[in-house]
């Protein structure tokens, strides 16, 4: 078995939502330990997140700095090896450049930062300090993902031509944040959210999605943001036309007002020769359609698929990887270039197959972008990072 890497949390106290669920994605595989936190601005809540998942107290801080400030200081075979920040992103940068200032690795939700000069600013801390930083983009992490990016890689679509990404939530299409709803009222308020609404909460996965499973960036954008709930500060659905490197067009759609509907990330692909398709309501599956022939059912954990899939699959055909393990699969990755980097075989991000500080670049630049275009009277604007 290889080394189990002791971290400390920031953010994710009971009452929160990602908090939890990173914490399962870390113990899935047995590859992290949980040791330490700072669970809460609240020292008082930290310590009883602390207890409640059954932490030495002396290892349960009352804030983030406090934290990386004592585990400094304990010897380097006791000390956490990565510090998890679960936070709202307005106290993303904060964290992440003081863990990786004291030696320590980084993984974080997204998007990365609070703005995109945040964003810049830490790629330039990662690169001083030379330690690893990666971020939980969790819908590359399923198995079928890296099949349909194995199908254009191999060229099995032809050259691309049209990529069209959604993400509908019904979640927010009423006032929730008005009621006191914790995850409504941060996610709407531009103090803690940042710039962006929709797009910044769910627009940066669609587009990472599509720039993931295409290998293309995108280049321009002409978008359409909409508040349609009244009194709401921050976009709650979006709408844009992209331009991908080497002329493939493509279309995003992000609403986190579509009443009824749940997280059904979805993603196609169309090539020359082929188009795929794949969706988060079924995740096993990843469909096919070539053109001289009838549509493929590829299905995870079978013998055909991909060796990258293969490696991302932990049960056989027909059982079930759901969000957890696709969450999981990033931690894996992570763990893979931590433990590369403690034994002096780490290269670059680039060699491991998690989202990194570059791809939080990109997200924070795509919600500017998102915005300028929706702004614009001549609408298509340069995706500039």
């Amino acid at each position: 078995m290889s080394k189990k890497l002791k971290y400390g949390m920031v953010g994710g106290s009971l009452d929160a939502f990602i908090g939890e669920v990173h914490r399962k994605a870390a113990a899935l595989d047995s590859k992290f330990s949980l040791v330490a936190g700072a669970f809460s601005s609240s020292p008082e809540k930290s310590k009883k997140t602390g207890e409640a998942l059954g932490l030495d107290p002396s290892r349960v801080y009352g804030s983030y700095k406090e934290m990386i400030e004592k585990e400094s200081e304990l010897p380097e075979e006791e000390r956490i090896d990565v510090v998890s920040i679960v936070t709202p992103n307005h106290v993303h940068f904060d964290p992440a450049k003081l863990a990786l200032e004291n030696g320590f690795h980084v993984i974080m939700d997204k998007p990365i930062t609070f703005n995109s000069q945040e964003a810049k600013d830490l790629k330039g801390i990662v690169d001083e300090t030379g330690r690893v930083l990666a971020l939980t983009h969790t819908y590359t992490g399923y198995p079928m993902v890296k099949e349909a990016k194995e199908y254009v890689r191999n060229g099995k679509l032809g050259k691309l031509r049209k990529v069209y990404v959604e993400y509908p939530q019904g979640w927010l299409s009423l006032p929730l944040e008005e009621d006191g709803d914790k995850q409504a009222s941060w996610r709407t308020d531009p103090s803690r959210s940042g710039a962006g609404g929709s797009i910044g909460d769910i627009g940066t996965h669609a587009a990472n999605l599509a720039e993931y499973v295409t290998g293309l960036k995108i280049t321009n954008i002409c978008a359409d943001l909409n508040t349609k709930v009244p009194g709401r500060q921050l976009d709650d659905d979006a709408a844009a036309l992209l331009k991908f490197e080497d002329g493939v067009s493509g279309v995003l759609m992000v609403s986190q007002i579509a009443a009824g509907e749940e997280n059904d990330i979805k993603v196609r692909v169309y090539g020359e020769k082929a188009g795929l398709e794949w969706k988060q309501s079924d995740q096993n599956t990843l469909l096919f359609k070539p053109l001289d022939g009838p549509a493929q059912i590829i299905r995870t954990g079978t013998g055909y698929v991909s060796d990258l899939a293969k490696a991302n699959t932990r049960t056989p055909a027909g059982h079930p990887e759901g969000y957890l393990e696709a969450f999981a699969n990033i931690y894996v990755a992570f763990h893979k270039a931590v433990t590369d980097h403690q034994s002096g075989e780490f290269k670059s991000a680039d060699n491991y197959d998690f989202p990194d500080v570059v791809d939080g670049i990109r997200g924070m630049v795509f919600v500017d972008t998102m915005i300028e275009s929706s702004k614009s009277e001549t609408k298509w604007t340069p995706f500039k990072v």
